[in-house]
């Protein structure tokens, strides 16, 4: 079944050309299906480029998803235009009164900004304490995990000296997990964050299953016991050129950044980088969706309730 969003939202053509089924709002009115809510908060700047990533990966499962974009406040965007940003994105009073199957909180460029000085640090805090009675299931990714780590966990900001930045390879843990159903014992993702997720320190400080973890990356994967939150430290979104554009644009602004790890063909950035994550990225948000959000969800979402979760699968 298809992904269900605006007939007029970019993606849309993106994603047919990849020969992705993409069902619009025009024919979807017409089908008796009672389809997954998933709402997606985007924190990036270049709005457009990673909605598309994330409706991507959201688009891989047999379940049919109504998506909906959500964005932090009505500030003005120097990266995505404005007529894009009122058609498509809601703003936090238009969906405070509903339930969501699922949501989404994107990463965001702020490695090296302290949460107290985050400009919109107290919305984000009550979208987050919202999710906790109106969402079935969330999914924190790169700087939202931090983020979620502290207002769940109240952890402080980890920082690491360099940046982390490349492919790395994960293991995995607890391999009857649902959200682990079907990988490999071994996979790859990317990273690109100052964030710092050390094993033993979450394993200390948190009762997380933790589900992944790389030697040099940290902890990748983890989830509360109920599948209610879920935190990815990397970006399993990415586009194949994406670090690329990274690496460029802080080449461009005088920053010298190291060569992203595992990406280049023999580590020179003249060479067309291979995307050897897309596999794991698609399964990880299939299980997402089906054992995380539509095993969990009550059928009516206006029966939204503690009861209807349960920690073990």
């Amino acid at each position: 079944m298809p992904i269900k969003i605006p007939d007029q939202l970019p993606a849309s053509d993106v994603l047919r050309q990849e020969n992705i089924f993409v069902m619009l709002e025009s024919r979807a009115s017409t089908q008796g299906i009672r389809p997954l809510k998933v709402l997606i908060l985007n924190l990036m700047p270049k709005k457009i480029e990673t909605e598309t990533q994330f409706l991507r990966l959201l688009s891989n499962s047999p379940l049919q998803i109504d998506i909906e974009l959500l964005r932090i406040d009505d500030r003005p965007s120097k990266n995505t235009p404005t007529e894009h940003l009122n058609n498509f994105y809601r703003q936090f009073e238009a969906v405070k009164n509903r339930n969501f199957d699922g949501l989404i909180i994107t990463g965001a460029p702020l490695g090296l900004v302290q949460f107290e000085n985050v400009i919109y640090w107290e919305h984000l805090q009550a979208i987050m304490a919202w999710a906790k009675e109106h969402v079935t299931s969330t999914l924190y990714v790169c700087w939202a995990a931090q983020a979620g780590l502290k207002l769940l966990y109240d952890l402080p900001k980890r920082t690491r000296k360099e940046k982390l930045s490349g492919v790395y390879h994960h293991q995995i843990h607890h391999c009857f997990h649902p959200l682990l159903r079907g990988f490999d014992d071994t996979f790859l993702a990317p990273h690109s964050r100052y964030a710092d997720f050390s094993p033993q320190y979450l394993q200390e400080h948190t009762d997380l299953d933790i589900l992944a973890t790389s030697d040099v990356a940290g902890v990748y994967l983890a989830s509360t016991k109920d599948k209610r939150n879920v935190f990815v430290t990397g970006h399993p979104e990415y586009d194949a050129l994406t670090l690329h554009h990274e690496y460029i644009r802080d080449l461009g602004e005088g920053m010298e950044p190291s060569i992203p790890v595992n990406y280049y063909p023999n580590d020179n950035p003249d060479n067309p980088p291979v995307a050897s994550w897309r596999s794991h990225g698609h399964l990880l948000f299939s299980n997402w969706l089906n054992y995380c959000v539509y095993q969990q969800t009550p059928y009516d979402l206006d029966q939204f309730s503690e009861e209807n979760f349960t920690k073990d699968d």
